[in-house]
């Protein structure tokens, strides 16, 4: 494979990277991210700023059609029914691949990261929100619209908290990073982990609920589709070495029938915050 670009589009910044053959990132290039009456033309000018690639891949949050069209996005709430990978396109004068943030970072996990050798494998992230991406049968999944993985908004709490998508009892009210706040009070989630490092017990006693909680979902993803490994990332799992055991332990309880089965493997991811773009940059090897 030769030089590859690929772009994530993130709630405060887009972050650029070219990768080589093997995976590894050459180049990086960050921008604030902006309003949606100027994403493309600061998506091009990541694009210029990255030098010279082959292909060039653009991973959006929400809901992103297999044709490139943002139907909605919880970050550009004014980018409706927008046709951002036609416009960039256009405006490169190349082809664009795009795809879901989630289902990008679900790549580039499958591909060169916690999830290589899986064939069966899902990848959630735990940021302000809860993203998905699929792996089934050692292909990407989509769906039949583009918007497979939207995992943070299946229902876990009858008439539960409202979600800023409408909803009430979404996964991601209680199991995101958001969610962990709320469940401490409003105390940041990096405070409630430095907390439990020090013996806090009330800071434990939170952890423990919130892990219970991202259990609770891994458990109905695993139930529903039988993956042999789940990949957790997002900014929570910078903490994996103190939050994964408490997952995990719940986890096993919660699976269908557990002692009568094989249980997913649970995994931190490895990429990082680069996880997205690596996956962008790796899209047009999985069309």
């Amino acid at each position: 494979m030769s030089l590859a670009a690929g772009i994530d589009v993130g709630g405060t910044k887009c972050l650029g990277v070219v990768i080589d053959e093997h995976g590894t990132v050459v180049r990086e290039v960050r921008k604030p991210t902006p309003t949606a009456d100027r994403l493309v033309e600061t998506l091009a000018s990541i694009v210029r700023e990255l030098g010279d690639h082959a292909s060039i891949g653009l991973g959006v949050p929400g809901l992103i059609s297999r044709d490139g069209i943002i139907r909605s996005s919880p970050n550009m709430i004014t980018a409706i029914e927008f046709p951002v990978r036609e416009q960039l396109s256009q405006a490169l004068r190349k082809p664009v691949w795009c795809d879901n943030d989630a289902t990008c970072a679900a790549l580039a996990e499958w591909q060169r990261g916690a999830g290589v050798g899986s064939r069966d494998m899902w990848m959630v992230t735990l940021g302000t929100g809860i993203g998905g991406g699929l792996v089934s049968g050692g292909a990407l999944q989509h769906g039949a619209h583009g918007h497979a993985g939207e995992v943070g908004h299946m229902v876990v709490q009858a008439n539960g908290d409202e979600c800023p998508c409408g909803q009430r009892g979404c996964w991601e009210r209680y199991a995101s990073g958001a969610g962990l706040s709320q469940l401490a009070g409003g105390i940041a989630g990096e405070e409630v982990i430095a907390r439990v490092r020090g013996g806090d017990v009330a800071s434990g006693e939170v952890l423990d609920e919130y892990s219970e909680w991202v259990a609770l979902g891994l458990a109905n993803i695993a139930n529903m589709s039988d993956p042999d490994t789940i990949v957790i990332g997002g900014g929570v799992m910078q903490n994996a070495d103190i939050l994964l055991p408490r997952i995990q332990e719940r986890f096993a309880t919660m699976l269908y029938a557990p002692n009568h089965r094989v249980h997913p493997v649970l995994k931190a991811a490895q990429l990082g915050e680069r996880a997205g773009a690596i996956g962008a940059a790796l899209l047009h090897l999985h069309d």
